[in-house]
């Protein structure tokens, strides 16, 4: 499916937040390449697009693209969002005390966390949130979630916030969250090459095993 004017713009500013310069600026005289079928993308987004290839080989910027299609999704569809949310919640439980989310599922999860939507007696137990392969590191995705730019991303209460993430996974840009939420502790991993955004390979990592392990519970 084509992508839409809107969405084109916001998959466009979040990869202009990863893509390196230096990449972008070896393919601004390079012919564009067919890219997004059945109908060439914005020339801005395919020359964005051919630069992240750069950097990340193997279909690195479709895979990007796709992401942030569904993050977007989720950002600008009010009424798809309210169901998502209220879908997440009902999975807290009275003993629940800990939160993995991984990729979407850690903007979910922190959008749910931060409004404050869960009943006290749900999230009440909460002491440790979870991240892996999080595009909240991005901007665009900040915005999206009306937060502005330079404020910190911020847990309610005293939750612990771990976030786990590989520098060669596509969607995140290689980045950690620290930057952005002072009180976050990153914890870089290797998730090898095959697929290093993958949720078995960050669930099987070392730092998510300790943080799940450290609750207690």
């Amino acid at each position: 499916m084509p992508l839409s004017e809107s969405e084109a713009e916001f998959v466009a500013g979040a990869l202009e937040e990863v893509v390196r310069q230096e990449d972008l600026a070896r393919v601004q005289e390079l012919p564009l390449q067919t890219l997004g079928p059945p109908q060439l993308w914005p020339a801005r987004l395919t020359r964005l697009v051919m630069a992240y290839d750069r950097r990340f080989p193997r279909g690195g910027g479709r895979l990007f693209v796709s992401a942030m299609r569904e993050v977007r999704f989720y950002l600008y569809e009010p009424d798809l969002a309210a169901q998502v949310r209220a879908l997440v919640a009902e999975a807290f439980g009275e003993n629940t005390s800990v939160v993995v989310g991984h990729s979407l599922g850690s903007v979910i999860a922190y959008d749910l966390l931060r409004r404050g939507q869960i009943s006290p007696d749900r999230v009440s137990g909460v002491r440790t949130f979870v991240t892996c392969g999080s595009p909240l590191g991005i901007a665009s995705v900040r915005r999206g979630l009306n937060i502005v730019d330079g404020e910190p991303l911020k847990l309610p209460g005293d939750i612990e916030w771990v976030n786990v993430f590989d520098p060669g996974d596509v969607i995140t840009g290689g980045r950690g969250l620290s930057d952005v939420s002072p009180g976050t502790t990153d914890a870089e991993v290797a998730n090898g090459i095959g697929d290093p955004h993958s949720v078995l390979r960050y669930l099987r990592t070392t730092p998510v095993a300790r943080a799940i392990a450290a609750d207690g519970r």
